[in-house]
């Protein structure tokens, strides 16, 4: 696996003059087949990385779309192993676009925590971002994580003060994933200035990209988000995308997947004017 595929990624879109598209995808959603082809084409479409939701059935940050985009996913029999098969299946055409897998460590743990890291790391992951194990776990999977090259991301929100973003970042690598707004995904996004000095306040401490998500919903919101951050993070909005094209019995379409990939088309168009 390139390791470095995340700090490459990122010193690419420097060079461009522009923050970074991160789009969130729910792996397996709404069906495996349509779910792999909405993978395949988010590159294409202009996400610079991607996020795989790892279905799960409990979620505690997710807001009702991606709750509904897991449950869609697990009704359709995926599993962890199914995340991992299109991640394999995704590097066997693209070996630069960084994927990093989004969600509890409950099925982490189930699955077995050494045989997971080997998996994801022989399968082509990049990094975990695992929303329910703060700092104070950081043996039960971060360390672990770092050790078989994966990058381990950490959340900062607006609650998160100096004292503990210090903690927070120690073994954070790839990026920082600030969370513009407290409460679960979906929200609108309020406060942009309050986004900006947030951003400033955690650049003091660290050399790593900035990432902000939660809230970002058009080309315009990502092109104010990235006048101040180096990522961009957009999520909900594109599983919302998949649910608005599903048929009357909840079936993919032959829409869905274009979609899912017109969207990112403009969310990419706003990341890139950001800073003209």
């Amino acid at each position: 696996m390139k390791t470095e595929r995340i700090a490459k990624k990122f010193a690419r879109c420097a060079h461009e003059g522009r923050p970074a598209l991160i789009t969130f995808v729910s792996a397996g959603a709404p069906d495996l087949a349509t779910g792999s082809a909405i993978l395949q084409g988010l590159p294409a479409a202009g996400a610079d990385l991607i996020e795989l939701g790892m279905p799960f059935s409990d979620p505690m940050a997710d807001g009702l779309a991606i709750q509904l985009g897991g449950q869609r996913a697990l009704a359709d029999g995926h599993t962890l192993h199914t995340t991992l098969d299109m991640v394999k299946i995704f590097r066997q055409n693209d070996d630069t676009t960084p994927i990093i897998l989004m969600g509890y460590y409950n099925p982490i743990y189930a699955f077995g925590r050494e045989k997971f890291l080997a998996a994801a790391r022989e399968a082509g992951v990049d990094g975990l971002i695992i929303v329910d194990l703060p700092y104070e776990e950081d043996e039960e999977l971060c360390l672990p994580a770092l050790e078989a090259g994966l990058n381990f991301i950490r959340l900062t929100t607006p609650t998160t003060d100096d004292a503990r973003l210090e903690l927070v970042l120690q073994n954070t690598s790839g990026f920082v994933y600030y969370v513009s707004m407290t409460g679960v995904t979906g929200a609108a996004l309020s406060n942009t200035k309050a986004v900006g000095e947030a951003v400033t306040r955690i650049k003091i401490q660290t050399d790593l990209p900035v990432a902000v998500g939660f809230g970002i919903k058009t080309a315009d919101d990502a092109a104010l988000i990235g006048r101040y951050a180096d990522v961009v993070v957009v999520g909900t909005v594109l599983v919302n995308a998949v649910a608005d094209s599903l048929d009357s019995e909840g079936k993919a379409t032959p829409e869905t997947v274009s979609a899912v990939h017109d969207l990112v088309a403009s969310l990419a168009d706003g990341v890139r004017r950001a800073r003209t």
